[in-house]
């Protein structure tokens, strides 16, 4: 049974409000991309806001959370200026048990990726849907690419067990990332059984630019959960 929009979006806030007690004055900040992101985002601006931080300088991974983070007064900057940031706060689409990642279903997997290596600590918020026992049970996996030859991959993407559909936007044209590339998403009927192994080889396919894999980092996980979990 399907949960009412208002309790998912509570265990949402719920998660990212969790996280952003972690974020202290003077902190350089990872801002990320996606619905439970924007909690967060949102959070941190109220806290500037009323003066319970200060200080806070946020990098954003898309042009969307730049947009957002403007509006609530955040300072921004860039990775130029900043090569490492003190932690970066970002949703996932699912989270296995040791805490790696499917993310991408906002498009900003390429940047999000980025600030998450640049980022000393990394914390993913979540509600608890996103929990599965292995990635690509429920959720497809984003893998961008460059326009120029990106139906070559449809095949190799088959061998490893995926069918691929190419995104599209509300007007049905092919959804473009903020650097311009496209996005595959790839359903693993049976979830990904060898993560690494279809990471090694997708990276090494010239045309691919990054897949929504995030493996091996570590997150500090927060989960809104519901009132009687």
């Amino acid at each position: 049974m399907s949960r009412p929009l208002d309790e998912v979006a509570e265990q949402k806030r719920r998660a990212a409000h969790s996280a952003v007690e972690r974020v202290r004055s003077g902190m350089v900040v990872g801002l990320g991309t996606g619905s439970t992101a924007r909690f967060a985002v949102e959070e941190i601006g109220r806290r500037l806001g009323n003066g319970e931080l200060s200080d806070i300088v946020g990098i954003p991974t898309s042009t969307q959370t730049r947009q957002l983070a403007e509006s609530l007064g955040i300072p921004l900057s860039s990775l130029e200026q900043h090569t490492v940031l003190d932690l970066a706060i970002d949703g996932a689409d699912e989270i296995d048990p040791e805490g790696n990642l499917i993310k991408g279903g906002g498009g900003a997997l390429l940047r999000e990726k980025i600030v998450a290596s640049a980022s000393r600590r990394l914390l993913i918020v979540a509600d608890e849907s996103k929990l599965v026992t292995r990635l690509g049970e429920s959720y497809p996996l984003p893998v961008e690419v460059l326009e120029f030859g990106w139906k070559t991959h449809e095949g190799p993407l088959r061998e490893l067990g995926a069918e691929s559909v190419l995104r599209s936007d509300a007007a049905g044209r092919p959804y473009r990332t903020d650097s311009g590339h496209y996005i595959l998403d790839c359903r693993f009927h049976d979830g990904i059984t060898d993560p690494e192994f279809v990471e090694q080889t997708l990276a090494r396919r010239p045309g691919v630019i990054e897949t929504g894999l995030f493996l091996g980092m570590s997150p500090e996980v927060f989960v809104g959960r519901g009132e009687s979990s």
